[in-house]
């Protein structure tokens, strides 16, 4: 898209995360006029200071806090994200956690491959439904909404939810009900979180959250690592406070805490809630686009507001 408008285009050529060292000594290869990055690039000031020329930062990504955007406002580049067109895979990927958790799905899967099976039997894996349970949600914006919308019509279930602003217009669409986070995650069967990451969502889930939960509950997580304490959560895992989570991401990626993938009541995932070929080209176009616009003298229509 950018090289059919005339761009110039490098990529690259490493296949996987860039250290910040290379990613600098490749930002000074060339006077750039704009930077397409990656959630796994961590742009600092050092980083814009490495390719003054370039004045945008286009992140492939709807969480920017990979970026530094008081270095970003300080220098006077424009930071652009990629918001709306993950919403609906990322909303289907919190809802297959659900469901991979609940019934059990990765342990029976490897019981079969391990050739285990003998036949079927009246307690072999038992689960827990979703349908008429409570499923609290942490964060009511687009990926929350769409998420309460499927499991509202689709499985009967109460919807509970907590954010910083009430959304009166979804609690009727959708009968829904504003709890504090203390209730929510006292009166939760299920818990999915979906909030940003930012200084005040850091740890929003820690271990006296995670004591609050009920015991039978389980918690998803498809928004950002750092918002739950992860070792708190391998803690109540590991002592049964609560029955078991589903996570797609990790407080400090690629890491995950010591302990976590060798409990049996979890299901990890590599951050992949967006990876759908559809979302993944709809998000580098909507980046690229961000670029043409501004490249072009105009406002891209996804500007990161830095206040």
């Amino acid at each position: 898209m950018l090289q059919e408008k005339g761009f110039e285009v490098d990529v690259s050529e490493k296949d996987g995360v860039l250290t910040k060292e290379e990613l600098i000594s490749n930002l000074k290869a060339k006077p750039y006029d704009a930077v397409l990055c990656l959630l796994t690039d961590k742009i600092d000031a050092e980083v814009f200071d490495a390719v003054p020329t370039a004045k945008i930062f286009a992140n492939y990504a709807v969480g920017i806090d990979n970026i530094d955007l008081k270095a970003a406002a300080e220098r006077g580049i424009t930071i652009t994200n990629t918001p709306g067109v993950l919403t609906e895979s990322v909303a289907e990927q919190a809802i297959a956690l659900l469901f991979a958790i609940a019934r059990r799905v990765v342990e029976a899967d490897q019981f079969m491959r391990d050739g285990k099976y003998v036949g079927w039997q009246p307690m072999l894996f038992l689960g827990n439904d979703l349908v008429g349970k409570t499923l609290g949600l942490v964060g009511l914006g687009r990926i929350g909404a769409a998420v309460a919308k499927r499991m509202h019509d689709g499985f009967e279930m109460k919807i509970i939810y907590y954010d910083l602003k009430r959304n009166e217009e979804l609690e009727k669409q959708y009968h829904l009900e504003y709890k504090n986070l203390e209730d929510l995650l006292k009166e939760s069967d299920f818990v999915s979180v979906h909030v940003p990451l930012t200084p005040e969502t850091k740890h929003l889930i820690g271990d006296a959250q995670l004591k609050m939960i009920k015991k039978t509950a389980y918690l998803v997580n498809t928004s950002r690592g750092p918002v739950i304490d992860e070792n708190a959560l391998v803690q109540a895992l590991k002592d049964n406070e609560i029955k078991g989570a589903a996570l797609d991401v990790y407080e400090e990626e690629p890491k995950m805490a010591e302990g976590l993938k060798d409990l049996p009541n979890v299901v990890l995932t590599p951050h992949i809630a967006s990876a759908t070929e559809e979302t993944r080209g709809a998000m580098s176009e909507l980046a690229a686009k961000n670029i043409i616009e501004f490249l072009g003298g105009k406002t891209p229509a996804n500007v990161v507001k830095m206040n």
